[in-house]
């Protein structure tokens, strides 16, 4: 399903990935996942258990039964591990065999994994398991169409269902991360500005007055300040570009509800007045999939967007019981 999406003509500034892709903190293929995403993986697992009525790790029984999770339509598998984790706590009486890990490509009818245990551990594991796989895989197959039309450069934000789950998903999906978690890098929005130099008078010179005295080890993977007008992101460039001989990261300006035409004139301005070298460009707001075609020349680095993991449909699995 993914090959017929024709990537967009490239438009980073450079081909280094920009600090958004953050995935390796997540999970790596040579190590799997990480002790942050495991926990969150703890976390969500107890909650989705206690709402189906699990309170307590299953013993096993002696009727064994077994089952196989096929794949009803095309798409990338992402939660194996996630469920791994759930069945040695939860279940361990279980055992999956998997023919699809995380990460990989499935096409409809393909079995993703088997199962053998005590029938009613497995009969009662079994929403759990599914709900867990079909939404993380949903994620993935979505972050997947869109990193195919916009390679490197489809970052999701903040605004989750799963927190760092859905980042994990949007990760094997080749997406960019973003921030895990508030602290994971500095991000300064409109509110956060608004509260602070309240005795300066306009957004614009909060902003100069901040990036003026900010210290760079304070700001995590990166530092990130949002602007609403052409003249911020300009002056935010600007002052940024008078602390160069500081040996400091980039700035990322995230140019908000500016769309493809504004950013690219703003693009324009940056680098006729020698202020694009110093900064990654990130536009937000109202980006759908069906208008990428128009930011291909906008000159951004990253397009960011809760559309590759907020409402997105979950990819289509089923358990079925062998000789059902």
């Amino acid at each position: 399903m993914f090959e017929n999406i024709r990537p967009l003509a490239h438009f980073m500034a450079e081909s280094k990935r920009p600090p958004h892709d953050r995935g390796h903190e997540l999970w790596t293929a040579e190590e799997g996942p990480s002790r942050m995403l495991l926990s969150s993986i703890d976390r969500w697992v107890s909650a989705l258990l206690a709402d189906d009525g699990i309170s307590m790790p299953f013993m096993g029984g002696n009727h064994s039964i077994e089952a196989t999770i096929l794949a009803r339509a095309d798409g990338i598998v992402v939660g194996t591990a996630a469920v791994d984790h759930m069945l040695q706590i939860w279940a361990p009486s279980l055992k999956v065999s998997w023919m699809a890990g995380d990460g990989k490509k499935v096409s409809k009818d393909d079995e993703i994994a088997t199962l053998s245990g005590d029938r009613d551990t497995l009969l009662a594991m079994e929403r759990t398991i599914l709900n867990i796989l079909g939404q993380l895989s949903g994620i993935a197959t979505e972050a997947k169409r869109w990193s195919a039309r916009a390679p490197g450069q489809i970052a999701c934000t903040r605004k989750t269902t799963w927190g760092l789950l859905d980042k994990w998903a949007v990760h094997l999906g080749g997406g960019l991360t973003h921030r895990l978690h508030r602290d994971d890098a500095l991000m300064l929005k409109e509110n956060d500005l608004a509260s602070m130099h309240q005795e300066i008078d306009t957004h614009a010179n909060r902003i100069i007055a901040y990036l003026q005295q900010v210290s760079t080890s304070d700001c995590g993977a990166f530092l990130e300040i949002e602007v609403r007008e052409e003249k911020e992101a300009i002056m935010a460039a600007a002052a940024w570009s008078q602390r160069a001989g500081e040996d400091i990261p980039k700035l990322v300006i995230m140019l908000d509800n500016f769309g493809p035409e504004r950013s690219k004139d703003t693009v324009s301005q940056l680098v006729e007045m020698n202020l694009r070298e110093d900064i990654w460009l990130e536009a937000s707001g109202g980006i759908v999939f069906e208008q990428l075609e128009h930011w291909h020349e906008s000159g951004m680095d990253v397009l960011s967007t809760s559309a590759v993991n907020r409402g997105v449909p979950p990819l289509d699995i089923s358990m079925i019981v062998n000789g059902a």
